[in-house]
């Protein structure tokens, strides 16, 4: 029995490539083919760094860490919201939802696509970041929805601890799962599109980097 065809979906990888480019992360030799008969690295990596998933322990909501979160939570349907001329340090409303609003069914999730990820490399990536606001992120947790997806470093101003606080607070402590610095939202055209985020499994861990795919029907 075919559970699953991967000839009848567009794959998308949301997740950035880890490199010494993305903060956070460096790497460094342990094996070498010719020296040791293999390849082998030391990898060091913030738990938040590129591409990666929040868990409520990461401020404290409760004690569940990325281990514990359980295996639904990582995949689901997800709308795909388009801002394309997001502005510098924009708050992200309820209204800016448009017509996903509408027609969005508890336990969905949402992506949304900023075009973010393109200043990648530049101090605007992280510092003049467009954000959630603390409308959107109640609304988030009223309508349940399962995963919020964005491409920014975070899904508030990081050199606003209150902020910051504030909006991870409201999300994680009413279940909304986090994932930040996601790439290639801009291949996705369909509007309604199947997702899949997998951290690392970290014993205790905060927050972890994850893969995600976009599953995008034909």
């Amino acid at each position: 029995m075919t559970i699953f065809d991967a000839n009848e979906y567009n794959l998308h990888d949301l997740t950035r490539t880890y490199s010494t480019k993305v903060a956070g992360y460096s790497d460094s030799i342990a094996k070498d083919l010719d020296r040791d008969g293999w390849n082998a690295k030391w990898l060091n990596m913030y738990s938040h760094a590129g591409t990666h998933m929040d868990a409520p322990h990461h401020f404290g909501i409760t004690p569940q860490t990325i281990d514990q979160l359980p295996l639904a939570s990582f995949m689901g349907k997800a709308h795909m919201v388009r801002l394309h001329d997001v502005s510098e340090k924009q708050i992200i409303t309820i209204a800016d939802l448009g017509s996903v609003s509408s027609r969005f069914q508890a336990g969905d999730s949402l992506l949304i696509r900023t075009d973010w990820s393109k200043k990648f490399g530049k101090s605007s990536y992280r510092n003049m970041l467009p954000r959630i606001g603390s409308e959107l992120a109640n609304w988030c947790v009223e309508k349940k929805v399962k995963i919020l997806g964005v491409e920014p470093p975070s899904v508030a101003d990081v050199n606003d601890m209150t902020e910051v606080t504030e909006i991870h607070r409201i999300l994680l402590g009413g279940n909304v799962i986090i994932i930040e610095g996601l790439i290639n939202l801009d291949q996705i055209k369909r509007d309604d599109i199947f997702i899949m985020a997998l951290p690392i499994k970290i014993k205790n861990g905060d927050g972890a980097p994850a893969r995600v795919i976009a599953f995008e029907k034909k």
